[in-house]
């Protein structure tokens, strides 16, 4: 079911939130151990949603009521263990909820469980966890994506029908498109990062996942809005679901010639082509727009999220929480804890980060990607004095084989090629089921300059509605 049937189902008395909760519970049990979409789930999902249901009866307006959320692991969760899918962690229980999973409880949703992921958020396939892969529910031999592939995986299954995920560099979106649904990444600071393990704290926004546009614009909602535990948080608040009735006739949208030179695959490409059409049927016009420095976005990006990865996770000593070895010195115990804890991916993206951060080598790696950094954002500043939003793949090609990757580091982060820009500039995206090759489905990816997030949202929706919800079903797994 959708979010938002669920909700009126709920509030009109039909069913309730305990009921809705056993039903997902039981798909979970006969799907999961195919999926492994969750690290775990939640033992008191049918009590708290008991407690909804009391709420409900005292008259509380509640958005969410009774829906079932799947919740990345790198998300805090009070009394519910919070392991970042790495070891380093794996018995790390969060006195606290984060922020968005406060609100998430406060607007009626249950909790579930925390959902698969690449270690600490490193990653584009969630092969680098710690507790094994999540397999894609189009085609269990193909990854789902990542660093959010157990959030993308569970909504494209209907495991819950609603997902948080954090987006670095395209984490949420990237594995959206691979299991056919729809991940949106906020503009920075419109979703709180209070009570998220950091992994690049120039980059990192929650971001929300959902199988229609009218259940993606009722979770983030839900979960926006100023926080002011969060520095970084802005005090705008949310309308997604206003900006569905708003008609998105007469923008303009930018083809970004650089995304759509080379290196898509046709189904890709066909995708993109159907959306032109469509929207253009919608009233939307289509300009091409050029991003020079987008050649230069990747290499930019993994050296600043390398460096703040290498700076984050120094942390993790086996000193004060997290996994600890004993040892018979300190210097040993924190060796020998961040030798066990770490996999390596981690271990890669620390060393590459520290490396770039060394004296004698910051200025030539770091200061040059701050300043490329810099350029990109005024590239695609430029870009938006031409068109209202930008149009390009989400991902290059869809979902590839497990192993098909790990052993070239580089081609694993080549997936990352059309959604890393976004988070460098802080731009609010979404990613938008749009097609499939073969059986497997592709998105598109739109992009809107700061605080334009609603105006994504309004074109999906009107995408949506053109094609009859033909490209974000649920995977055929039974």
């Amino acid at each position: 079911m959708l979010a938002q049937e669920i909700v009126q189902s709920v509030q009109a008395g039909q069913t309730s939130p305990g009921e809705v909760v056993r039903a997902y519970l039981e798909r979970i049990e006969r799907l999961e151990p195919r999926l492994r979409a969750f690290i775990r789930l939640n033992p008191k999902a049918l009590e708290e949603a008991q407690q909804v249901e009391e709420r409900l009866a005292r008259g509380e307006a509640l958005p969410l009521a009774g829906v079932p959320v799947a919740v990345k692991d790198n998300i805090c969760t009070r009394g519910l263990p919070t392991t970042c899918g790495s070891r380093m962690l794996e018995h790390f229980v969060p006195p606290y909820d984060a922020t968005v999973v406060e609100r998430l409880r406060q607007a009626g949703a249950i909790v579930v469980g925390k959902a698969n992921m690449d270690e600490f958020a490193m990653g584009s396939s969630t092969e680098y966890s710690a507790f094994g892969p999540t397999r894609n529910p189009w085609d269990l031999e193909r990854v789902p994506g990542g660093t959010s592939g157990g959030s993308a995986a569970a909504v494209g299954a209907d495991l819950v029908p609603l997902a948080l995920g954090t987006d670095t560099g395209g984490s949420v979106r990237q594995p959206a498109a691979l299991c056919g649904v729809y991940g949106f990444k906020p503009t920075y600071g419109r979703i709180s990062r209070y009570g998220v393990v950091a992994t690049a704290s120039s980059l990192d926004q929650v971001g929300t996942l959902a199988r229609s546009v009218a259940d993606l614009a009722r979770l983030t909602d839900a979960v926006s809005g100023h926080d002011p535990l969060d520095s970084t948080s802005l005090e705008v608040a949310p309308h997604f679901q206003m900006a569905l009735q708003t008609p998105a006739q007469g923008l303009v949208v930018g083809l970004v010639r650089e995304a759509l030179a080379a290196g898509n695959s046709p189904g890709v490409l066909e995708a993109i082509e159907r959306f032109r059409q469509v929207m253009e049927g919608c009233g939307l016009r289509f300009v091409e727009v050029s991003v020079p420095t987008l050649d230069y976005a990747l290499a930019a990006y993994y050296i600043v999220n390398t460096a703040e990865i290498s700076s984050n996770l120094a942390r993790y000593d086996g000193t004060l929480y997290g996994l600890r070895v004993p040892a018979e010195d300190s210097i040993t115990a924190m060796m020998q804890s961040r030798e066990r804890g770490f996999g390596p991916e981690a271990k890669r993206r620390i060393l590459m980060g520290t490396f770039a951060l060394s004296s004698g080598y910051y200025q030539a790696y770091y200061g040059k990607a701050l300043q490329a950094r810099t350029k990109l954002k005024a590239d695609l500043d430029a870009a938006f004095c031409q068109a209202d939003l930008l149009l390009t793949p989400t991902s290059p090609f869809p979902a590839f084989r497990f192993g098909e990757k790990t052993a070239d580091p580089v081609s694993m982060y080549l997936a990352d090629i059309d959604t890393v820009a976004v988070n460098l500039a802080g731009l609010p995206a979404i990613s938008i089921p749009a097609g499939f090759e073969g059986s497997l489905p592709v998105g598109v990816q739109l992009m809107a300059p700061p605080l334009g997030d609603e105006r994504l949202f309004s074109v999906a929706h009107a995408f949506e509605e053109a094609t009859g919800r033909a490209f974000a079903r649920v995977a055929p797994l039974g």
